[in-house]
C-alpha cells in the first residue's frame, strides 16, 4: 500500500453530474479541474473518479467500449491528463474506476470474440460450446452472435463477462484460471492500468471481483 493511501480522504465524482463547464448539460473533466480547490477545501486529498471512458452508456459508463479513450461527453485524454496534473499541484491524488469484469458488447474485443471464425479474441470472454447450452446457474445470452455459443454476462445483456477462468472446472467450455489463454486477459488489463498510470493516474478502484 502506498503511504499516501493510509491518510487519504476520498471525494467520489461521477463526471456526468458533477460540474458542467461548457453548458451542454453534462459534467466534464474541465469542470472537475475548475472545482479542484473546492474539493481541497472540504479536507479531501484524493478523488475517486467514476468511469470516464468511451462507452455507449447503457450502464452509466460501466459498460466500457474503449479503456484507453475518454468519453467524448467528458472531454479528451489530454483533459484527463490535465486533471491529474492540476490535482497533483494542490496535493490531490486521483484514482480511476477500473472495470475489469466485463466490457460493453461494442468493445472491439467482443466484436472479434463473437465471430464464428476462431481468432485471438475468441476466448477473451466466457462462451459455452453451443448456442443451446446456457446453464441455469449462470446468466447467458444466446442467439445474439455469429458463433455457436452462448456468452456469459455480469449485469445487462450488453455487458459480456471477460474470461479469467474458473477455480472449479465442471464443463468442457470452462477453462481453468491457470490456462495460458487466460493470461492474455490479465495482461490486457495490466496494459490498460499501465497506460493510465504513465499518464498520471494514482491508482484504481476495482469495480467488481470475478466470482467464478
Amino acid at each position: 500500500m502506498p503511504e499516501w493511501l493510509k491518510n487519504a480522504v476520498f471525494y467520489e465524482i461521477y463526471p456526468q453530474s458533477f460540474y458542467d463547464s461548457d453548458g451542454d448539460g453534462i459534467g466534464d473533466l474541465n469542470g472537475i479541474i475548475q472545482k479542484l480547490p473546492y474539493v481541497k477545501s472540504l479536507g479531501c486529498n484524493a478523488i475517486w473518479l467514476n468511469p470516464c471512458f468511451d462507452s455507449p452508456f447503457k450502464d452509466a459508463g460501466y459498460d466500457v467500449r474503449d479503456y484507453k479513450k475518454v468519453a467524448a461527453r467528458y472531454g479528451t485524454n489530454q483533459d484527463l491528463i490535465n486533471c491529474f496534473q492540476e490535482a497533483h499541484k494542490i496535493g490531490i491524488r486521483i484514482i480511476l474506476d477500473l472495470v475489469p469484469g466485463h466490457t460493453s458488447d461494442q468493445h472491439d474485443w467482443f466484436i472479434q470474440s463473437q465471430k464464428a471464425k476462431p481468432n485471438v479474441y475468441s476466448d477473451r470472454y466466457i462462451w459455452t460450446d453451443s448456442v443451446w447450452n446456457a446453464p441455469n446457474e449462470f446468466r447467458f445470452i444466446t442467439g445474439a452472435s455469429e458463433r455457436n455459443g452462448a456468452y456469459l454476462i455480469n449485469f445487462f445483456s450488453s455487458q459480456p463477462a471477460l474470461n479469467y477462468g474458473f477455480n472449479r472446472v465442471n464443463a468442457p467450455w470452462q477453462m481453468p484460471y491457470t490456462h495460458p489463454v487466460i493470461k492474455h486477459t490479465r495482461d490486457a488489463i495490466v496494459d490498460i492500468m499501465r497506460f493510465w498510470l504513465e499518464k498520471g493516474c494514482d491508482g484504481f478502484r476495482v469495480d467488481m471481483a470475478v466470482p467464478w
